[in-house]
C-alpha cells in the first residue's frame, strides 16, 4: 500500500491523467476465528512461528510502515463488511471516505495500535473518529455488521476475484488503463510486493494507451 501510494504521488501532475485507486475485499483465511486470534499463537498454530513475518517488517519500517503493534491476527470479514457499507454510492453521508482511506485506518489501527479489528466495537470505533461516521449513524452501522449484513456481497466478490484473475494471496494488483469505465487493452495483474518504481512504470506504459 506504501509504496503504491509512492508511485502515485510521484505520478500525479497536470500532464499526467489521474489515477484510481480501488482496494477489493480478500480474506486470507477464512479459518480465523471469528474474533481473531492472538498474534503468536496464530501464527505458530499455522506456520511453526512468526519468522515469516521479519523481512515483512524490515521493508515496511523503510516506507514508514513500521508494524510496532501487531497482536491480533484478525478475521477481516467485518472490515470487508464495513468498508463496503462506508463506501455505497447510495449512502447518504457528507464526507464518504475512500477505499483507500478505510484501509489505511484499519491497518494502522491493526499494525500500530494494536486493535483486533475483528470486532465490531473496534470497527466503530475506528469508523466514528478517523472516518467520519457521525453520532447520528453509528447505530445503523453497528447494527449492519452485529446482523452481519453484506456478508453475502463481500463473500461473492471474493469468489469472483478468484475465478477472473485466479487470485490466492494478496497483496494482488490489477493495473489498467480506462476510458469511459472501460478498459482499454489487457490490464496488468500481478502478485506480490512491488517496488514504487514498477508501479510507476507501469503507470507511464498504460498513459501511452490513452493516446
Amino acid at each position: 500500500m506504501v509504496k503504491l501510494n509512492i508511485a502515485v504521488d510521484a505520478f500525479q501532475s497536470p500532464s499526467n491523467p489521474p489515477v484510481l485507486v480501488e482496494w477489493k475485499p480478500y480474506v486470507i483465511d477464512p479459518g480465523t476465528k471469528v474474533d481473531g486470534e492472538e498474534f503468536e499463537a496464530y501464527n505458530v498454530r499455522r506456520w511453526g512461528s512468526s519468522g515469516w513475518t521479519h523481512s515483512l517488517k524490515r521493508s515496511g519500517r523503510l516506507v514508514g510502515a513500521n508494524f510496532n503493534n501487531w497482536k491480533t491476527w484478525p478475521n477481516t470479514l467485518k472490515c470487508h463488511q464495513m468498508i463496503a457499507y462506508l463506501t455505497d454510492p447510495n449512502r447518504n453521508a457528507d464526507n464518504k471516505p475512500s477505499t483507500s482511506e478505510c484501509n489505511a485506518a484499519i491497518f494502522d489501527a491493526m499494525y500500530e495500535c494494536g486493535e483486533n479489528v475483528s470486532l465490531v466495537d473496534t470497527l466503530v470505533k475506528i469508523a466514528t473518529s478517523r472516518l467520519g461516521v457521525s453520532d447520528s449513524e453509528v447505530n445503523r452501522l453497528r447494527t449492519y455488521l452485529e446482523n452481519d449484513e453484506g456478508s453475502r456481497e463481500v463473500v461473492k466478490e471474493i469468489q469472483e476475484g478468484r475465478k477472473k484473475y485466479n487470485i490466492r494471496g494478496v497483496p494482488y494488483f490489477i493495473l489498467g488503463a480506462s476510458q469511459g469505465g472501460r478498459y482499454i487493452g489487457r490490464p496488468y495483474g500481478f502478485s506480490g510486493a512491488q517496488d514504487s518504481d514498477t508501479f510507476k512504470d507501469i503507470f507511464v506504459e498504460l498513459t501511452s494507451l490513452l493516446g
